[in-house]
């Protein structure tokens, strides 16, 4: 079930609005009113919230708390051209989607009838994410973080010094190494590691791990979906539709059929569809004998050395000593299914369950296994068991294969 509210003064989009048909628009003019509205709504109630844009500074303030006081909103801007900086701002304080302000009748009535037909997918990210929130790290746990990490890093500062030396002697480029992770309630920061690929590395992970994904399934040419890139237009031509974190690509309906779009990418729904859940089998991604990987970044790899600048996010409060690994954004995102959501409810770690339980056989291990040793810590990790951990840690970070 969809509710519909207005927030704005424009005669000329309440007029298009009061002719949505099997609809009733609650026109409001204030976002405190809006808040009222959405707050009151009826069990499995959701509401399409349409944002008139006014003043910069006003709209942050009121998208910002329809936001915090009714999370679940699903929030289009009506507006104009948007610059890249401003489309970065209003999606940072919590716009979905957005309409262009000439848009007629049919084109509102349109996007509505898009969400309505994927209430599930759009809604349950939301609730998903509010029940992720809720989890707080234990306060003897950030103590113990906190003294461990300041020490650790005193105690190997002169590693740290050699490290630094022997990356820059080799080959060019950064001596840290920056990534989004995903941590503790689905939390995005920057992952820190001494950089041990050349600069390009990322790059080409797909053309590298065709093939070599220690967790993939083998794949037949039948289940193959063909994906072509595109380029896309100005936000006036466009009705692409964000559906928040939990499928991380816009979606437009085209005259035949619904597709999805990726920053590089474009596939139909369907064949979406039948690939979602191999994609949640494969999400985690390991390649063997890596050829992107420099001299020095195989050795600190072996002696885990390339982890340490993970104790000043330890420090920070990205992360703890012991928990679930952080996840690549392109990870997480597949892991939003309600039987896997659990491993985001602990804390994220440098060292882990899964890290000291299965190192042995060169490393093997399923994704399927790593995924519910992550589960298990979540629901009973406590400071006993992080001890034995990090003293496990110190027979197994040796690995033995080259990844």
């Amino acid at each position: 079930m969809i509710g519909i509210v207005y927030l704005g003064n424009n005669p000329t989009t309440q007029t298009r609005l009061k002719y949505i048909p099997s609809h009733t628009v609650n026109l409001t003019s204030s976002y405190k009113e809006t808040a009222s509205v959405c707050s009151t709504k009826l069990k499995d109630e959701h509401f399409i919230v349409f944002y008139e844009r006014t003043v910069k500074n006003e709209d942050i303030t009121a998208i910002t708390y329809l936001r915090k006081k009714c999370p679940g909103v699903y929030i289009i801007l009506i507006t104009g051209q948007l610059t890249d900086e401003d489309r970065k701002m209003y999606l940072g304080c919590g716009v979905n989607d957005t309409l262009d302000a000439n848009a007629s009748v049919a084109d509102f009535n349109k996007k509505i009838c898009f969400i309505s037909d994927r209430e599930d997918i759009l809604f349950q990210t939301q609730t998903l994410q509010n029940r992720i929130l809720k989890f707080k790290i234990p306060l003897w746990k950030r103590l113990f973080d906190i003294f461990f990490s300041l020490g650790a890093i005193i105690v190997l500062s002169p590693i740290f010094l050699i490290t630094i030396i022997a990356i820059k002697l080799e080959s060019k480029g950064p001596v840290l190494f920056k990534s989004k992770r995903v941590g503790t309630n689905y939390k995005v920061f920057d992952f820190l590691k001494f950089r041990s690929m050349y600069t390009d590395a990322e790059k080409r992970l797909k053309d590298v791990a065709k093939g070599n994904n220690q967790y993939a399934k083998d794949e037949t040419e039948e289940d193959k979906v063909t994906q072509h890139s595109v380029a896309l237009g100005d936000d006036a031509e466009q009705t692409a539709a964000q559906d928040s974190d939990a499928m991380a690509a816009a979606m437009f309906i085209s005259d035949d059929e619904v597709m999805l779009i990726g920053d590089d990418f474009v596939i139909a729904e369907d064949s979406f569809n039948k690939k979602k859940e191999e994609d949640i089998e494969n999400a985690f991604v390991k390649i063997d004998n890596d050829p992107r990987v420099t001299k020095v970044g195989r050795f600190i790899r072996k002696y885990s050395i390339d982890e340490l600048p993970q104790l000043f996010n330890i420090l920070k409060g990205d992360m703890s000593v012991v928990g679930n690994r952080p996840l690549p954004v392109y990870e997480a995102e597949k892991l939003t299914a309600d039987e896997y959501i659990d491993r985001f409810m602990a804390p994220a770690g440098l060292t882990g369950l899964w890290q000291v339980e299965k190192r042995g056989g060169a490393g093997k291990m399923s994704a399927e296994e790593r995924k519910q040793l992550d589960i298990t810590y979540g629901r009973t990790y406590n400071f006993a068991l992080d001890m034995k951990i990090i003293f496990r840690t110190f027979t197994a970070f040796v690995q033995k294969e080259n990844v």
